[in-house]
């Protein structure tokens, strides 16, 4: 027994994406805790949700529509580890792999709903 998007692979890339960002944030200073770090939390998170909530009971615009809430998440996302390179909190290979699984992701989301 499963839900629709569990089956995803869009949504099964972002979970691991999502708690690498979790981690990641964790290590940020502690006068980013209510600033970037929940930023960053938050945006990725809703890229998982929307992707979820967008699967289940909705048509096919009402599905794509929920895509594009998560594509903009993950645009978010790439921001605020841009932000947190430029402050040093994160290393530039932190920074590369976490923006190449942005990219990648952001791809295949945009692919799957082109295909919807």
């Amino acid at each position: 027994m499963s839900f629709k998007f569990e089956k995803l692979l869009i949504w099964q890339n972002e979970m691991s994406l999502g708690e690498n960002i979790f981690h990641l944030a964790q290590k940020f200073p502690a006068d980013e805790k209510f600033n970037l770090s929940s930023q960053i939390r938050r945006a990725v998170d809703s890229i998982a949700l929307n992707i979820s909530e967008g699967s289940i009971l909705q048509s096919k615009p009402e599905f794509q529509r929920f895509l594009s809430y998560s594509i903009r998440s993950c645009a978010e996302v790439v921001t605020c580890l841009y932000k947190a390179k430029n402050r040093n909190y994160i290393s530039e290979e932190e920074f590369d792999h976490l923006y190449t699984d942005c990219f990648n992701l952001t791809n295949m989301m945009i692919a799957f709903k082109n295909k919807l």
